[in-house]
């Protein structure tokens, strides 16, 4: 299936969000710290409600330690800053959706790094910012599971 890996995290609730998505798709989500909470925050887990046990879950030390795990893969980071839409793309297993801490997404440095594919964007109308974080990672994540035809769905 697809791996959903948030760089940094800073919201417990949209971590929680995700981690009902993952569970509800068969994807993986990866967490690479430092993060902005504790994964035993209430908040977390009430978000995440009672689908832990069903998600896959895995937090890296630093993005270096999740590269060593995921590669070789195709890694889409996505920003606001890219001209590419994230529905052009064609998704395969095994891909990773990569997304930025709340509220700064993925900084330039970031965006730089060389095990990226490359840089996609949700379009939006003029004049918005960006999307909630989970939000964005569950469009991400339907688009490219529904590209597989929903692969193992009821």
């Amino acid at each position: 299936m697809f791996r959903v890996l948030f760089y940094s995290p800073r919201i417990a609730p949209n971590t929680g969000n995700a981690i009902r998505m993952v569970a509800a798709t068969g994807c993986e989500l990866h967490l690479v710290e430092p993060l902005g909470f504790d994964l035993s925050e209430p908040k977390l887990r009430r978000a995440g409600l009672d689908y832990h046990d069903l998600a896959s879950v895995t937090v890296h030390a630093d993005l270096a330690s999740a590269w060593a795990l995921l590669m070789p893969a195709s890694v889409y980071a996505f920003t606001a800053h890219a001209d590419t839409s994230f529905a052009e793309v064609s998704y395969q297993p095994g891909d990773v959706l990569m997304f930025g801490p709340e509220p700064t997404g993925l900084d330039a440095q970031t965006l730089a790094d060389p095990h990226i594919t490359a840089r996609v964007r949700i379009p939006m109308l003029d004049g918005r910012r960006s999307l909630n974080l989970s939000n964005a990672a569950a469009v991400a994540a339907y688009e490219a599971w529904r590209q597989h035809g929903f692969d193992g769905a009821v």
